[in-house]
């Protein structure tokens, strides 16, 4: 299958899914969104054993394109929640995709870009890395990821990034239990490969039955939670704060948020 907003490569056992559009920071569009689903679904029916998900550029992922984020004005509320179970079956394609999966950061990965980092079974991060879910700076809502972030790190540590919307770097993200290892940038390949190749040298078997099995112990709590989560993405994306956010990153300026009491 030919993509254009990602580049598949093989090696061995080793399956490797590059975002490529590092003229954005490999910022999301829908149609990434989708070959990058696509490209999960190939691996999952693949002889692969092991997924490296990585960026081009500069950057691993900035999240969602405001470019695409800018046009929600046009959109019917059908509309924004097919938009927002596109990005559900995404997260979800991820986390429960049979092979082993490995993020390899060298950038900044932002919002969206952050969930796709941490949803997968190892994240490893040069030090200048960044992470955050900075959706409330925009007037968004953190809704899908902050599922999958609970999971990992428990509510009382998620509502300190969820709600304050800050970067944080990759040592914290370690402390945190984000990121499996701090990685010096020269050094990134080399300890992603030996990674891989550990992985693939385990039974495939093995590993696709150990992650259904962590899957299915989260299933019923996830099922409402992304459920939950799509019915606030979608409605996040016709509020009077998200327009104003959004306009407010792209004219550079401080955003006016409707009302006193932050409500739109």
């Amino acid at each position: 299958m030919s993509y254009e907003t990602i580049v598949v490569a093989e090696d061995g056992w080793v399956r490797t899914i590059r975002l490529n559009r590092p003229e954005r920071r490999n910022a999301m569009t829908p149609q990434m969104q989708n070959e990058l689903i696509a490209a999960l679904d190939d691996a999952a029916a693949s002889a692969c054993r092991v997924v490296v998900l990585e960026g081009a550029g500069e950057a691993f992922c900035s999240g969602l394109d405001l470019s695409v984020l800018q046009k929600a004005k046009e959109k019917s509320a059908a509309e924004h929640r097919e938009d927002a179970e596109r990005v559900a079956r995404l997260f979800r394609t991820l986390y429960e995709l049979p092979k082993a999966t490995i993020a390899a950061v060298h950038g900044a990965a932002v919002a969206g870009g952050t969930g796709l980092a941490t949803i997968c079974d190892f994240t490893l991060a040069v030090p200048g890395a960044k992470f955050g879910y900075t959706e409330a700076r925009i007037g968004f809502v953190p809704a899908l990821v902050s599922a999958y972030l609970v999971l990992q790190i428990g509510e009382k540590q998620a509502r300190g990034l969820l709600l304050t919307g800050r970067l944080f770097d990759a040592a914290e993200a370690y402390r945190l239990g984000l990121v499996n290892e701090v990685v010096a940038a020269e050094d990134l390949g080399t300890r992603v490969r030996a990674l891989a190749e550990v992985l693939a040298a385990n039974s495939p078997e093995s590993v696709r039955a150990t992650k259904r099995l962590l899957a299915a112990q989260r299933k019923t709590w996830l099922d409402v939670a992304i459920e939950l989560g799509m019915e606030a993405n979608a409605g996040s994306r016709e509020t009077a704060d998200f327009y104003e956010g959004v306009t407010a990153f792209l004219e550079k300026r401080k955003p006016v948020w409707a009302g006193a009491d932050g409500e739109s």
